[in-house]
């Protein structure tokens, strides 16, 4: 069964625009962009898509919800911010939702409901090209200092030392599906 994928709107745009010019990103074609791009990736990939925007300053005094093209579009109500939608419908999806946002709020209340948690940049090199971002390797060691880290770590240590973490492959079976 395909996940239902929430994303923080402005998060992501964020993110895709972070260079631009601030007259150019709020605007609705921007939005309309984003939007057309995950209609598209809707098409791709077949997961259920809603994207959130914030509309607590000078939104509507209830929530708005359009479908188009696949892709539900709610806009929060005045005084409630996106992050609230996102973190309300993580709880109501739980394990059935993935959430794109780079929040850590809104990132660990995803987390807390059981959701998969995607960053603005792991989604956006999905969403624009289709094809998965590299694994993360961080925690591998450069070549300098090999030698000093093993004569440090303790003998009881067991297992492939070049194997990814658990976690770590968990994750990127997970990513796998988008």
């Amino acid at each position: 069964m395909a996940q239902h994928v929430i994303v923080d709107g402005y998060n992501l745009l964020g993110f895709l625009y972070a260079g631009a010019a601030k007259p150019a990103f709020a605007g609705d074609a921007v939005r309309e962009e984003l939007v057309g791009d995950l209609s598209a990736y809707h098409a791709r990939k077949g997961h259920p898509l809603t994207v959130v925007f914030d509309g607590w300053k000078e939104g509507m005094p209830v929530e708005r919800r359009e479908f188009r093209s696949g892709v539900e579009i709610v806009y929060s109500r005045r005084g409630e911010r996106a992050d609230q939608v996102i973190q309300r419908l993580a709880m109501q999806y739980r394990r059935d939702c993935a959430v794109v946002s780079s929040d850590r709020e809104v990132s660990d209340c995803a987390r807390q409901a059981g959701a998969f948690v995607m960053g603005a940049a792991e989604f956006a090199a999905r969403l624009r090209t289709g094809k998965p971002t590299p694994a993360f390797s961080a925690w591998q060691k450069d070549g300098d200092g090999d030698q000093d880290d093993r004569r440090r770590r303790p003998n009881e240590k067991k297992g492939n030392p070049r194997k990814l973490p658990k976690a770590v492959r968990v994750r990127q079976r997970k990513l796998r599906g988008f």
